[in-house]
């Protein structure tokens, strides 16, 4: 029986990946930990090993083919004793045995949908065809009369008010997948039951013509359309530039960020002249490598995220993200950082950075900025976290407001440092400082506690000895 070879979901939240190259042809032999492939998320290009031996029968999507969903049928790998010229594709009622394939660096598994190891391929949307669709009859249920059903199914579901349990699934086991929604909406069955809604007074009357809006980047409501805006200028005196992944998934979860998670921001001015004698202090009394170069070299911005971690450890109650019903609170601080790169940005997060020294911050920030701007970053290294500082200092920006990045609460918006008069006895004086917004998601944070975070983060920078005890 031939082994379906799927499309890799490399991310939770990764829908559709471009299958960048084969890495072997039809006809080679497969081994287990062979890598098979290249694939291109929005944010990286991963390698994928099999976990299966056999040979490769049919490679069913080209290099180069972009937006191939996740859990697409992309090949197929002939068994021992198999012809492998004489495999097929799957037709409607054929089935055949799925390869998960792992991608080299795998994302965190405690990160994966469902409770499955991120590191395998989903199976939530089977090839098509490879069982018969229905719309009507029960599906696979668990332990608890819980439905078994892809996340994007479910979303779909809710969204337009189907029943789960009434759809038939036509994924792997039962598993209710995209198209079995679909399929039901279509069909009209399997609805949910609506609330009765009152009568109308009367029938508003239809515009005469309602212009043609496009399906966001996002989900969001419908702005104007792309011809609406096209509509406002000269033809010829723009150009178009199609979104790649990765500035469609920053449009997608930001504009979500900004529905779903209630802002609010607070500003504080942050007093930078103890933090700059120390950081001078500590850069030259830095050891030496074999080369003669210092082992580290500190920067604000290091401070800044060393001062966030201790902030949010200070203030435990701050230290937590919304999950749908609930708060989780964590034990460690885990800070997200900003990295520009050409066309969108990285995020990656320092771990524990409560507990790391600054020059280790220091170092590790130094070797995910490098490897983001090759995008070669894992998606362990970018996910999760519960805070991130976004520095704009650097481009003279003195005050700003971040969106946050989900599932985080909070953002710290980091200005340029400066020197500022401000009276001090009764006289003017010179001081050095620099303007911080947090921004928080009201779900997990009221005023009184976002203020008493940055706080505590303001109290940390303009004392910054605290930050080496």
């Amino acid at each position: 029986m031939p082994i379906n070879v799927l499309m890799p979901a490399l991310s939770p939240t990764m829908e559709k990946g471009n299958l960048a190259k084969w890495l072997k042809k039809e006809g080679d032999a497969i081994k287990s930990g062979d890598v098979i492939a290249e694939i291109e998320t929005d944010k990286a290009t991963m390698e994928v090993e099999a976990v299966d031996e056999g040979v490769l029968a049919k490679i069913l999507v080209a290099e180069g083919t972009a937006d191939v969903p996740v859990n697409e049928l992309i090949a197929l790998i002939a068994e021992d004793g198999e012809d492998p010229g004489s495999l097929e594709a799957p037709k409607g009622g054929a089935e055949a045995k799925t390869a998960p394939v792992e991608p080299k660096s795998t994302p965190d598994q405690n990160a994966a949908p469902d409770g499955a190891h991120a590191s395998y391929a989903r199976v939530d949307q089977a090839p098509e065809g490879a069982r018969p669709n229905g719309a009507a009859e029960p599906a696979a249920q668990g332990s608890g009369g819980r439905v078994f059903a892809s996340p994007l199914a479910r979303r779909i579901a809710k969204q337009e008010g189907v029943d789960l349990s009434a759809v038939k699934g036509s994924g792997p086991h039962g598993r209710v997948i995209q198209r079995d929604v679909q399929a039901a909406m279509e069909g009209g069955t399997a609805k949910a039951d609506a609330p009765a809604k009152p009568e109308a007074k009367a029938a508003a009357p239809a515009p005469e013509k309602a212009a043609p809006k496009a399906a966001p980047v996002g989900g969001a409501p419908a702005g104007l359309s792309l011809e609406q805006v096209k509509g406002f200028f000269e033809a010829g005196s723009f150009e178009e530039v199609p979104l790649d992944g990765m500035r469609k998934t920053i449009a997608k979860r930001l504009t979500e960020a900004m529905q779903v998670a209630p802002h609010f921001y607070l500003t504080v001015d942050c007093e930078l002249d103890a933090l700059m004698k120390l950081r001078e202090t500590l850069n030259a009394s830095a050891g030496k490598d074999k080369d003669g170069k210092p082992l580290f070299k500190l920067s604000v911005n290091d401070f800044v995220i060393k001062a966030m971690g201790l902030a949010l450890t200070r203030v435990p109650t701050a230290n937590a993200v919304w999950a749908e019903d609930r708060i989780l609170r964590f034990k460690h601080a885990e800070v997200g950082v900003a990295v520009a790169i050409d066309g969108g940005l990285y995020t990656p997060v320092i771990r524990k950075a409560d507990q790391k020294t600054l020059s280790a911050i220091s170092n590790e920030m130094k070797d995910f900025a490098g490897r983001a701007r090759a995008k070669k970053l894992k998606p362990e290294e970018y996910q999760g976290g519960v805070t991130s500082v976004s520095n704009l200092g650097m481009f003279g920006i003195k005050h700003f407001t971040a969106v946050i990045n989900p599932p985080q609460s909070t953002i710290l918006a980091v200005g340029a440092g400066e020197k500022r008069v401000v009276v001090r006895d009764g006289a003017p004086a010179v001081i050095q400082a620099m303007t911080c917004t947090l921004s928080c998601d009201h779900r997990v944070l009221d005023g009184a506690l976002g203020a008493e975070l940055i706080s505590a983060f303001k109290e940390l920078i303009e004392n910054p000895m605290g930050m080496l005890v």
